[in-house]
């Protein structure tokens, strides 16, 4: 199990990143920097590569097992699929680099995520764009994370990025889901494809 015991970033650190983070993260062409599954809860399996799919999202991913507590019936929500964050901001976060699977999601992309940049229904190409490797679309569903992300990165932190500046910069991450099915790995290009 990966070693959750680290200071927590202040509210001045916070602010401070801030102006680095929107400086510096890609717009129209990113990379996909970690790839995480979560097999069952608490447990994470950083991937050299991974098989995105229509129905089960990041193959051997708990995500559809799991179910959601938003559901009348407790299934998965297809919109929620895939939850993805910006790399630069939990590489901070984490401090050191084994902690970044901890933030909880699947997809950690060098890239601007907020509402501004990628609206809903942008497609995120993911891979060589001749090839086209996997292909998400980004959903309504907001992404607000939980109390295990509070635990590892402190309230602080959550207070940040669900606060009046992190909420339209999506800087806790974003919801989305796969429509086109293809391997992923790091280092691919990811490629801003938004709706008309």
């Amino acid at each position: 199990m990966i070693e959750t015991a680290l200071r927590h970033r202040t509210p001045e650190e916070l602010e401070a990143f801030l102006p680095t983070l929107l400086a510096d993260s890609p717009r129209d062409v990113g990379t996909l920097e970690l790839l995480v599954r979560r097999p069952v809860p608490g447990e994470r399996e950083v991937l050299d590569e991974g098989e995105l799919d229509l129905v089960e999202g990041l193959v051997g991913d708990g995500w559809r097992v799991r179910g959601s507590s938003r559901t009348p019936d407790g299934s998965a929500r297809p919109d929620m699929q895939l939850n993805v964050m910006n790399a630069r901001l939990v590489a901070f976060l984490a401090g050191e680099p084994e902690r970044r699977a901890l933030a909880g999601d699947q997809l950690y992309l060098d890239l601007d995520l907020s509402h501004e940049n990628l609206p809903a229904e942008t497609r995120l190409v993911i891979g060589d764009p001749g090839t086209r490797g996997a292909v998400v679309e980004v959903t309504e569903a907001p992404h607000t994370g939980c109390a295990k992300f509070v635990e590892r990165f402190g309230a602080e932190a959550m207070r940040f990025v669900n606060g009046e500046v992190g909420r339209p910069l999506r800087l806790r991450g974003l919801n989305a889901r796969v429509v086109v099915a293809g391997r992923v790995r790091p280092g691919d290009p990811v490629t801003v494809e938004r709706p008309a």
